[in-house]
């Protein structure tokens, strides 16, 4: 079940591609002998439930789409038995801070007055969280940004996910693999995003990244959605979001019962939109991408090691 899951970021409902005669029989391989039913009942009580049929396929869809998630599924399962860091990224909604409506409910003896319209000019600034979750340690490291959500700024979020955390919980570690959505700031047309994963991750921390994006319409099975950004969610359902420290306090206290536990940053530095990156730029990167699914996977190494 583990890599056949998928969940949406703010509510925490989950579901799964696995019918529940397909888990039983699975499970009677292993000599665990189970009824459909049994299944069913276990699913519900791990907040899986049935799914009604919803007009929200992109247009865009992958003709691969099958075929990149057997990828994604053998390579997260070499990376971990390997020991290697698997770290699913993404950009959570972005937040006006203010005394603003929250969507959800709070027990409170009086409902929380906030201001009868949600004007961003009102507004102290937006909060954009980019997160990082690590696949296997079950921690995630959410890097709130103040201006815009670029490729500059995903990648050194990634980058000092690896100075802050990553080379101390993985020391032997030389090379990590990034799950990512097909799209945004770390999409995977995205020349910046390469380029940047090169020259402010790969080659000063000589340390390879391999990359494999889920396919158009497909985000909400990048396992940060479910496992992350829906926790926060309903973390700070109902709760005006009325300062950066407010956002982080939040984002801090998320736990879950499987034993969750989250790091928040403030990054006060501004980033620009629009920057590019050269064809001859794009041929200096030490890039080596996948036979039969290029565009969704590739491998960057450091400039000081070979393809």
């Amino acid at each position: 079940m583990n890599y056949e899951t998928a969940g949406d970021p703010m509510t925490g409902l989950k579901w799964t591609r696995k019918t529940c005669c397909k888990v039983a029989e699975e499970l009677k391989r292993l000599d665990i002998q189970i009824s459909e039913r049994t299944v069913a009942r276990i699913l519900k009580q791990l907040d899986f439930s049935l799914r009604v049929n919803k007009k929200s396929v992109s247009s865009a869809s992958s003709n691969d789409r099958n075929e990149q998630f057997v990828y994604i599924e053998e390579i997260r399962k070499q990376f971990a038995q390997e020991g290697n860091p698997i770290l699913s990224v993404d950009t959570k909604k972005k937040e006006k801070i203010g005394s603003f409506k929250n969507q959800g409910t709070t027990w409170t003896q009086k409902s929380i007055e906030v201001s009868d319209h949600d004007f961003s000019s009102t507004a102290k600034g937006k909060g954009i969280p980019y997160g990082i979750y690590d696949c296997q340690a079950n921690c995630g490291t959410v890097f709130v940004g103040t201006s815009f959500d670029t490729p500059e700024f995903a990648v050194e979020c990634v980058e000092k996910w690896w100075r802050y955390e990553g080379r101390k919980r993985y020391p032997s570690a030389n090379h990590l693999l990034i799950l990512a959505d097909g799209g945004g700031s770390n999409g995977s047309n995205c020349r910046t995003w390469k380029y940047w994963l090169q020259h402010k991750l790969c080659d000063p921390h000589g340390i390879s990244v391999s990359v494999s994006h889920y396919p158009a319409g497909c985000s909400k099975w990048n396992p940060i959605e479910h496992r992350l950004f829906s926790e926060i969610s309903k973390n700070w359902a109902g709760r005006p979001l009325d300062s950066y420290e407010t956002v982080l306090n939040y984002i801090r206290t998320t736990k879950t019962t499987t034993g969750l536990k989250v790091k928040a940053y403030l990054v006060r530095k501004k980033y620009k939109k629009g920057k590019t990156v050269t064809n001859e730029q794009m041929k200096q990167l030490n890039i080596v991408k996948d036979q039969n699914l290029s565009k969704l996977n590739y491998t960057l190494h450091s400039s000081e090691n070979g393809n």
